[in-house]
């Protein structure tokens, strides 16, 4: 059996996402998501980008997600080496 080990970020790191959501959102949004940039795709959804401090900061933008009722598409965290 294989075990998965985390790595812990220094606590200046933040980690990047791509939360996407079915629906549109205008940029005006991005301030209610602690300035993570807001971009509307061709297919009617929109990519939520950014770095986010902490797993209960990334808690804290799916719980407006929520709040919102826009369907959660993903959350994909982006490995800073592969940018």
């Amino acid at each position: 059996m294989t075990e998965a080990h985390a790595t812990p970020s220094s606590p200046s790191e933040a980690d990047r996402y791509e939360i996407r959501l079915q629906g549109r959102l205008d940029a005006r949004w991005a301030t209610w998501f602690d300035g993570l940039s807001l971009t509307a795709e061709s297919d009617g959804s929109t990519v939520l980008r950014g770095q986010i401090v902490d797993q209960a900061a990334l808690h804290g933008v799916l719980l407006r997600v929520r709040d919102l009722g826009l369907p959660l598409i993903s959350v994909i965290h982006v490995d800073p080496e592969g940018t």
